[in-house]
């Protein structure tokens, strides 16, 4: 869908506007335009900090699980009467809900301080990528809890790695687990089983599921009912422990050898699923899975054959090393074409606003609640696919009435301090439409400029 008003026409944009909106996370007006626009991306990745002090400061998820467990325990067992100890457990419940949600919170604020203060922000942009295609959904307390932690500690330490140690970390994290109902799955023919054989516990099989569907072969990639099945036996006891680390339960482990998408598992106990998403990790359907929403990210929501065809096999012959996929993207003509050629989603457009407005921490600003209103909440998109990467997902009127409602929102407190006819081109370099930088200049005060240019499809657009 086209923002754009009728009879104007798309700016070409430059190379170094293409480098710092389409790979980037939006210029900065202090920003000199890069001159090199394809080492400007690859020479990032040295610049990359793995652990910011916002998300190194986050409260520890797993003392706050533990700790609402244990005061749990301690309410059913202390209490005289169940009247008692049901209002202790509401209590409980209420202040363990709160604590989430202010954790949660912080975790918001994290992620985009790093997002405004990066000197790498191609690598930081394929941090919320990966954060996507390996989503988690902050549904209930206890997912919502662990929701940065798992950008923190499974995401970030492997964006600049392999693909198969980002899925491993992935798999085992415990919001993973919890979020797919894996830590609840036994064997059916596990000593666990044969225990307590009336429980209603047995086996999941939704990890299994989105292993294979989202995040690694793909749909229609071959596999069926029987492998997720496989699969899922393989994964079973596949847990989480003690301050929310990653537990191997063995007797939830469905005992014996496995065949999975025609490959032997003869190995026992925890290394069985191991070894199966290594050999997902390192199957073309993969690479090509992989290799299409890198496609679509950077060169449009119908991503280009011949491209999509180069980026999955430099995945392959490079055994997943992601740097090697990020070069072969940069030197990828079809991700520089000069007209724009996605639409930014809520997040995005956030976050390049904030920069475009020379913002390098966002302070008492509440990122949580403008992501709400904008309807893209952060780490929540509700289903295990996560948030669409096309236009027709994010421009519809209500949406961009709202990104005008936030414009003006951001707009407001700099009143004449900000002059967008001066800094619009810094941040859009050679890439401002004439209609555009028009509408500005007529602005009727400099905060309605500013808020303007936020809202133009140049902005909207990258």
């Amino acid at each position: 869908m086209d923002t754009r008003p009728s009879g104007s026409s798309p700016p070409v944009l430059s190379s170094a506007a293409i480098a710092l909106n389409r790979f980037g996370l939006g210029a900065r007006p202090g920003d000199a335009p890069p001159t090199d626009p394809r080492g400007w991306i690859t020479g990032q990745f040295a610049r990359f900090d793995i652990r910011p002090a916002g998300f190194a400061a986050l409260a520890d998820a797993g003392a706050l699980l533990d700790r609402y467990r244990d005061e749990r325990q301690a309410a059913r067992a202390d209490a005289g009467d169940a009247a008692t100890a049901k209002v202790a457990m509401q209590a409980g419940r209420r202040d363990f809900r709160e604590e989430v949600q202010a954790l949660y919170r912080a975790g918001v604020q994290a992620r985009a301080d790093a997002a405004l203060a990066t000197e790498a922000p191609f690598v930081e942009r394929m941090v919320h990528f990966w954060s996507n295609h390996f989503c988690v959904s902050a549904e209930n307390p206890r997912v919502t809890a662990l929701a940065a932690a798992f950008e923190r500690d499974a995401i970030r330490p492997h964006v600049l790695g392999r693909f198969s140690d980002m899925l491993l970390a992935v798999e085992r994290h415990p919001a993973m687990l919890l979020y797919l109902n894996q830590a609840q799955s036994i064997g059916p023919g596990s000593p666990a089983a044969a225990r307590a054989p009336d429980r209603r516990r047995g086996l999941n099989e939704n990890l299994a599921r989105e292993i294979l569907e989202l995040h690694t072969l793909g749909v229609r990639s071959g596999y069926t009912q029987a492998d997720v099945t496989e699969l899922a036996r393989a994964l079973t006891g596949w847990s989480v422990g003690p301050a929310a680390g990653f537990a191997f339960r063995p007797a939830q482990h469905e005992p014996g050898e496995r065949t999975i998408m025609g490959r032997y598992y003869p190995q026992a106990g925890e290394a069985q699923a191991r070894a199966a998403l290594l050999d997902f990790a390192a199957a073309p359907a993969t690479a090509t899975h992989v290799a299409t929403k890198v496609a679509r990210h950077f060169a449009g929501d119908e991503p280009p054959s011949a491209m999509v065809e180069r980026l999955a096999r430099g995945f392959v012959a490079s055994r997943g090393h992601l740097p090697t996929l990020y070069r072969a993207l940069a030197a990828s003509p079809e991700a520089w074409v000069p007209s724009p050629v996605k639409f930014k989603t809520p997040w995005e457009w956030t976050i390049s606003a904030l920069r475009g407005l020379g913002r390098r921490q966002v302070g008492a600003m509440q990122i949580a609640a403008f992501q709400t209103q904008l309807g893209q909440r952060v780490w929540r998109p509700g289903a295990p696919a996560g948030w669409d990467d096309v236009a027709a997902s994010w421009a519809g009127s209500d949406a961009l009435l709202r990104r005008v409602e936030v414009a003006q929102r951001l707009a407001a407190p700099l009143g004449d301090t900000a002059d967008a006819r001066t800094f619009a081109p810094r941040i859009m370099p050679a890439a401002l439409s004439e209609a555009t930088a028009q509408q500005i200049a007529r602005s009727e005060s400099p905060a309605s400029a500013v808020a303007l240019m936020l809202a133009s499809p140049d902005f909207l657009r990258r």
